[in-house]
């Protein structure tokens, strides 16, 4: 019957997040969840059920982002999506919301056909494939696999080099791994690793170019905590109040 305008719904999206609108985020998604079904617009539907996956995630709405997610495994079946890089996307979301919920071995099961999906393509953004090794090397850690994370660490950071504005994830997976050697050797121990990982990263986030101001705020305000666990409170406190800062520039722009 027709089809949503999926670039419209994503960018839309970016906004609402940008200023940390969950609501206005939610009931974006809802709508045009329910204008693709209107449409039966299935590849509509599964992009959107994607982001909600995300969203309630983030919002710690453990219900409705395993109903999210097995609606979009029932779309990619009927859809005969199964090798697409839309579908290894859908298994990546999959994927960090099972291990948000404490799901490990399922979040591994889709991590790992998110790889096979990714890794065989023709052509995937290095961005995609830094994505998946990341969020796989912290399920790893989670299963108490560490020293097989940090392989997967350094190759998402070498798949971020290759990306503008890629820095940013690069100093996010800095701190995976410095957790990731605190979990295996102890604090005392991990110190000799972790503080050349927290002092890259601190670098990295001093940098705002090619990158969207509203998410550049929001990884501050992500890594601000691991600073401070770790002992560096002046950076925890800059990262803090730099995204503070922000979110207040783009409130008052509306």
């Amino acid at each position: 019957m027709g089809t949503i305008d999926q670039q419209r719904v994503i960018q839309k999206m970016d906004e609402y997040m940008s200023r940390r609108d969950y609501a206005g985020a939610e009931r974006h998604l809802l709508y045009w969840l329910k204008e693709a079904r209107y449409l039966s617009d299935q590849r509509g539907e599964l992009l959107v059920r994607g982001e909600l996956i995300g969203h309630f995630r983030k919002t710690g709405n453990r219900e409705g982002a395993f109903h999210q997610a097995d609606e979009a495994l029932r779309l990619i079946r009927e859809l005969d999506y199964d090798g697409t890089i839309a579908s290894g996307t859908t298994y990546v979301n999959i994927a960090t919301a099972y291990d948000a919920f404490g799901e490990e071995e399922k979040s591994l099961q889709m991590f790992e056909k998110a790889k096979e999906v990714y890794e065989n393509a023709p052509s995937v953004s290095p961005g995609l494939l830094g994505g998946l090794y990341n969020n796989l090397g912290l399920t790893l850690v989670s299963l108490g696999r560490e020293e097989e994370a940090m392989g997967y660490y350094e190759k998402a950071m070498a798949q971020m080099e290759k990306v503008a504005g890629g820095h940013l994830e690069i100093a996010i997976t800095c701190l995976n791994m410095a957790d990731a050697w605190q979990q295996m050797l102890g604090p005392e121990e991990a110190e000799k690793h972790t503080e050349p990982l927290l002092d890259r990263a601190y670098e990295l986030l001093q940098n705002d170019s090619h990158v969207d101001q509203g998410y550049y705020a929001f990884v501050l305000e992500k890594c601000a905590p691991s600073f401070e666990y770790y002992g560096y409170f002046l950076a925890a406190e800059e990262f803090s109040r730099r995204a503070r800062e922000i979110y207040e520039r783009k409130d008052g722009a509306q």
